[in-house]
């Protein structure tokens, strides 16, 4: 195989445009068509507060398309790939490329050189958008769709723990000694873990210690009845940091937010190989894009006229998707400690990445 893998700029730079452009318009496709489906289901949900309209339903969209286009970049790569090569071969313009002398991995550099960019630029894109999008849409989630408070941060469903007895917050706002829960549950509990009593607020603030409990409702399990009572302070336990670290949302927070709160989870004695494997990812998710011409390559060569193109296309995509579906397994498995977080998150790229060079080599070179 020789070594210079670009022999032709004109040649490059025809294969990289077409390339590129297809990934665009089947991005554009399927973003289109998910998100009309996707305000389909949520549209009611969101007109249900009252007050809301058309600009809710925009605020919503707004929200919601980087994550889609985030999510199916990687998808967007390999059918490009696929329609691409495989238009290529039909029309023998691999045959004369390979006549000219390319060899296999000399057709496909500029797909590659062109993924990987894709790639910079899909990390450089949920770093700055993606993360300010997925926690702005779950803090107004929280609310119902509702206004949200402008506070400095928001995190929704956080669970803590204060020896035996548990404390929940839909909504957690703001920093320091001016936090604020919402939608507040306290669980007393007895030392076989049987919850004794319940208490739930529509608000809590941090009382140093403890936190006071506005307008609460006790629940007793063993009258069955909910009783009014006066405020109370619960948790005394549970500081602000505490209560700040109890739910980090990785995917609202950049790769530097996340490593910060890996590190003060760490050092505060909590588990983190989940978050772990969620900041491995970040890096080896956008590189999913880079890996898709390899595993598509196949649809490029072969004779068009063998009647081989579709059943080459259709092994390409389901090599593609194969390797989602072992990526989402892979990071599964680390979240559960059963696979260390590197390996939950780069061991799926790796494979893949041997397995289409192999058949790649096997098979063209």
């Amino acid at each position: 195989m020789q070594l210079d893998f670009f022999p032709s700029k004109t040649l490059t730079l025809y294969l990289a445009r077409t390339f590129v452009v297809r990934i665009a318009a089947v991005l554009v496709m399927l973003v289109l068509v998910l998100q009309a489906l996707d305000l389909l289901s949520q549209s009611s949900k969101v007109l249900a507060y009252e007050g809301n309209g058309q600009g809710e339903l925009l605020r919503y969209i707004g929200y919601r398309m980087p994550q889609l286009v985030a999510r199916f970049l990687p998808y967007s790569v390999l059918l490009a790939t696929i329609i691409t090569l495989a238009t290529f071969n039909q029309n023998s313009e691999v045959v004369a490329m390979k006549a000219a002398g390319l060899s296999a991995h000399q057709i496909l550099a500029p797909l590659l050189l062109a993924a990987l960019a894709v790639s910079v630029i899909s990390f450089a894109f949920n770093e700055r958008i993606v993360t300010r999008s997925s926690a702005a849409l779950s803090a107004w989630q929280a609310e119902d769709y509702g206004p949200v408070a402008p506070d400095s941060d928001v995190r929704t469903n956080v669970y803590l723990r204060d020896g035996d007895n548990i404390l929940s917050a839909r909504v957690l706002a703001g920093t320091g000694e001016d936090i604020r829960m919402r939608g507040v549950q306290w669980y007393r509990r007895d030392a076989e873990g049987r919850v004794t009593e319940k208490i739930s607020a529509p608000a809590a603030t941090y009382a140093n210690p403890g936190w006071l409990l506005d307008d609460p409702v006790r629940f007793d399990v063993a009258a069955a009845q909910e009783i009014p009572i006066d405020p109370v302070r619960i948790a005394k336990g549970v500081s602000p940091r505490q209560a700040e670290l109890g739910r980090i949302d990785p995917d609202a927070l950049s790769l530097t937010d996340l490593g910060g709160a890996i590190g003060e989870l760490s050092d505060a004695g909590r588990r983190t190989a989940e978050l772990e494997s969620k900041w491995w990812h970040k890096l080896s998710g956008p590189l999913s894009a880079f890996l898709m011409p390899l595993l598509g390559a196949i649809a490029a060569f072969g004779l068009a006229r063998s009647g081989q193109l579709f059943g080459r296309a259709i092994i390409g995509m389901m090599l593609g998707f194969a390797y989602f579906v072992v990526d989402n397994a892979a990071l599964a498995m680390g979240n559960f400690g059963a696979y260390p977080p590197f390996v939950a998150a780069w061991a799926p790229f790796l494979l893949f990445f041997l397995i289409g060079e192999t058949l790649l080599i096997r098979t063209e070179e």
